[in-house]
């Protein structure tokens, strides 16, 4: 990011370059402050203790607090919490915090449409792919992709019928073996 500093009048104002690089991190901790999902989108915290101890820091300023805002080690950060689980958004100091809330809401929507509403840690443990394809389809290296919950969702859809057959793990070749979609079944010949 370049910077530019100007003088009007004994005023200096600096000007930062618009960038499309709006995401730093996307986190997901469970009620004891500990690592469910991590993405991290640059080298703020290269190594995995720092992130940690990041998330330590974050987790303890914002756990007990009803606001939806924080900055943090010169860092944007809005968040969100679901019974056990807490979501967070983080961007740079300077970023628009309604652009990183318009993430964090389509992420917790999306999630709440493919867990049924019930987002909570083990439901969530259970769909953990579901949660990977989602965060990829809202965000590429930090880059925002999409903001609508109901796309998100819809591309994961998509995305998890079309795993090609060498890709499916055994339970899922064998449950296709089962019930293949109508049309499909004179190419299975998988006794019951």
């Amino acid at each position: 990011v370049v910077a530019r500093a100007f003088r009007t009048e004994d005023v200096f104002i600096s000007l930062q370059e618009p960038s499309l690089y709006t995401v730093k991190a996307i986190l997901i901790l469970d009620n004891d402050g500990d690592r469910l999902f991590a993405k991290y989108y640059d080298d703020t915290y290269p190594s995995v203790k720092e992130q940690k101890a990041f998330e330590k820091n974050i987790f303890n300023k914002t756990h007990r607090t009803d606001s939806e805002i924080a900055l943090l080690e010169g860092l944007t950060v809005v968040y969100k919490s679901s019974i056990d689980l807490y979501f967070y958004v983080i961007g740079s100091s300077y970023e628009n915090e309604l652009m990183l809330m318009t993430v964090l809401n389509c992420l917790f929507d999306s999630l709440s449409q493919m867990l049924r509403k019930n987002v909570e840690k083990r439901a969530l443990l259970e769909n953990m792919e579901g949660l990977f394809l989602a965060v990829d389809e809202i965000v590429d290296g930090g880059v925002i992709l999409e903001s609508d919950p109901q796309q998100v969702v819809h591309r994961v859809a998509l995305r998890g019928e079309d795993v090609p057959l060498t890709e499916q793990t055994v339970s899922q070749v064998y449950l296709f073996s089962l019930h293949p979609p109508s049309g499909l079944e004179f190419f299975w010949n998988f006794p019951n």
